[in-house]
């Protein structure tokens, strides 16, 4: 598929999307959940792909929501389609058992938002906006943000945002859970890339497991993810990579991983 509302970078060991709407705001539209499905499907099948970082063309936005134009059609039934599309396409990039990380380089607002959270960690621009305005529309967030905000920031912070349709800062984000750290707005990307760039160094068998595990944690019961846990610690001690590293631990050398 050729890409015209983002831009997919293969970069050396991770993958970079940009969100490549800028004279809109990054807003998403039918196009780009394609396009986001697409890239997640791609991404499943590349093997050398062992990390995601997802941000926002230009200088302004991560995405400011979805696009009101084309959202301003639906109906019940269709609206109904267009919930699911989106949901279906964020729970895609949610599962991929490869860190996913976003760097929030402005507003991330409505889907934007929901976008955002469903990418493992968050780091945030100094000026960034988060939020779920969607009841100023007269609508209800539909991508998730219902059940990923209560997750994340507890049930009464969930309430008061997506009740009040209020915007936080970067700072109050980062207090809630919704961001990870916060960098200058110029520095966003390159210390995103740099924190991306030491989990390469790990065993990446052993990173797709930590992910899998944890995400885990939110569908198993405590007993169910414990014994999830264990079974993925056992398959990492039979790898190749766990024997390399626990030698190059004893022989105080760095380790050599081949993801076997």
């Amino acid at each position: 598929m050729d890409y015209s509302t983002i831009i997919y970078e293969k970069r050396e060991g991770f993958v970079l999307i940009k969100l490549n709407r800028p004279d809109k705001l990054n807003a998403l539209n039918t196009q780009m959940f394609n396009e986001l499905d697409d890239a997640a499907r791609r991404i499943e099948l590349d093997e050398s792909a062992r990390a995601l970082i997802i941000t926002g063309a230009g200088d302004k936005a991560f995405a400011a929501g979805a696009d009101i134009r084309e959202l301003h059609e639906s109906h019940a039934r269709s609206g109904k389609l267009f919930s699911e599309h989106g949901s279906k396409v964020m729970a895609r990039i949610e599962q991929l058992s490869i860190p996913v990380v976003a760097a929030i380089n402005g507003f991330a607002l409505g889907g934007g938002c929901e976008l955002a959270m469903c990418c493992h960690i968050r780091f945030a621009s100094a000026k960034a906006k988060m939020g779920q305005p969607e009841v100023n529309l007269g609508i209800i967030p539909g991508y998730g943000g219902t059940q990923r905000l209560t997750r994340l920031a507890g049930r009464a912070k969930a309430m008061e945002l997506i009740l009040s349709g209020n915007m936080i800062d970067a700072e109050e984000a980062k207090r809630i859970g919704l961001a990870n750290a916060i960098f200058s707005h110029e520095e966003l990307l390159d210390k995103t890339i740099e924190f991306v760039k030491l989990i390469l160094f790990k065993g990446p068998l052993a990173v797709s497991a930590a992910v899998e595990c944890i995400l885990a944690a939110d569908e198993l019961s405590p007993a169910e993810g414990l014994a999830f846990e264990s079974r993925k610690f056992g398959q990492t001690c039979g790898t190749e990579d766990f024997k390399e590293g626990t030698l190059a631990f004893l022989e105080k050398r760095k380790a050599d991983f081949k993801a076997k």
